[in-house]
C-alpha cells in the first residue's frame, strides 16, 4: 500500500470507530437505569454487562498498545460478564477511559505502523489486523446494545438509520 492509501485506511478506520461509539452513545441515551441494567432473561446480557465488557477490551487491548500483549494480566475479563457491583456511572467511566486509549493510538497511528507487529492472546497480528479485529468486536457489541435499547424502549426508541419505510429517496449516512 502507498503512504496515501495507508492514511486513506486509517481516516476511514477512525470514522468508523466514531460511527459505532455515536450509535452507542445515542441508545444509551434513550435509557434510564433501569434499562440499562434490564436483560431480556437469565441467559442474556444487560447492555451494561456489555458496555462493562467493551471498556475492559479497550483498556486491554489499547493499553501499551506495540509493546504488550492485548490481553493485560489485569483484565478481569470473566468479571466483566458478571451482574452488579457496579454503577452505570462506574461503567461509563471505564468505557470513557478504553475509549480514550482506543482515541490515544489512533491519533498517533501513522501510515508506516500499519504492519508493525502486536500481540493479541500470544498471537501475533498486524496493526491492520488488530484494528479490523478490534473494529469487528465493536460492530457486534453495538448491534447487540441497539438492539437490547429497541427492545426495552420500542415504540418509544427512535430510529438511530433511516426508519421504516422511508428508504425511497434517503442518502445514505
Amino acid at each position: 500500500m502507498s503512504q496515501e492509501s495507508d492514511a486513506e485506511f486509517i481516516a476511514a478506520t477512525r470514522a468508523e470507530f466514531q460511527r459505532y461509539k455515536t450509535l452507542i452513545e445515542k441508545s444509551l441515551a434513550q435509557l434510564g437505569d433501569e434499562d440499562f441494567f434490564w436483560r431480556p432473561d437469565r441467559e442474556s446480557n444487560s447492555i451494561a454487562i456489555i458496555l462493562k465488557h467493551l471498556g475492559g477490551n479497550l483498556q486491554s487491548r489499547w493499553t501499551d498498545f506495540y509493546n504488550s500483549d492485548g490481553e493485560k494480566d489485569w483484565r478481569d475479563r470473566d468479571g466483566e460478564f458478571e451482574e452488579g457491583g457496579v454503577t452505570r456511572g462506574q461503567i461509563m467511566e471505564s468505557w470513557n477511559k478504553g475509549w480514550g486509549k482506543l482515541q490515544k493510538v489512533l491519533d498517533e497511528l501513522a501510515p508506516g505502523d500499519l504492519l508493525k507487529e502486536v500481540t493479541i492472546r500470544g498471537q501475533p497480528h498486524t496493526t491492520i489486523l488488530a484494528l479490523q479485529r478490534a473494529l469487528a468486536h465493536l460492530a457486534y457489541h453495538a448491534g447487540q446494545i441497539v438492539y437490547l435499547a429497541k427492545a426495552r424502549r420500542g415504540a418509544a426508541f427512535p430510529s438511530l438509520s433511516i426508519p421504516k419505510g422511508q428508504s425511497k429517496g434517503s442518502k445514505a449516512k
